[in-house]
């Protein structure tokens, strides 16, 4: 088993910044790639950025590109997510996941476990 736990959530105000850190335990013995989900009120579950095991592969979401960056540092096995020029859209709560290999993934399904989430709020 794995456990995923966020933290770094908050309420900001827009144009400012946070960082979002996911820590992983438990059974981390094989590669694994990551990824930041968000859902919003009402709407369904995105994928905003994922990473490769050996982090030279990301995805980002055409909504957060060139303001969120996604790393990891494996001897840490924590994964990273810097949000630059937040905007009130991007309120919703931030879910960390773990797909079991090496490729960068993007559908939701294709991960193995999830953490708690953890909110984030964008006041204009």
């Amino acid at each position: 088993q794995v456990q995923l736990v966020e933290s770094g959530g908050g309420l900001v105000q827009a144009g400012g910044s946070l960082r979002l850190s996911c820590a992983a335990s438990g059974r981390t013995f094989s590669p694994y790639a990551m990824g930041w989900f968000r859902q919003a009120p009402g709407k369904e579950r995105e994928c905003v950025a994922a990473i490769s095991w050996s982090g030279g592969s990301t995805y980002y979401a055409d909504s957060v590109i060139g303001r969120f960056t996604i790393s990891r540092d494996n001897a840490k096995t924590t994964v990273y997510l810097r949000m630059n020029m937040l905007k009130p859209e991007d309120t919703a709560v931030y879910y960390c996941a773990l797909a079991w290999g090496t490729v960068k993934r993007v559908g939701a399904s294709s991960y193995d476990y999830w953490g708690q989430g953890t909110q984030v709020t964008v006041s204009s």
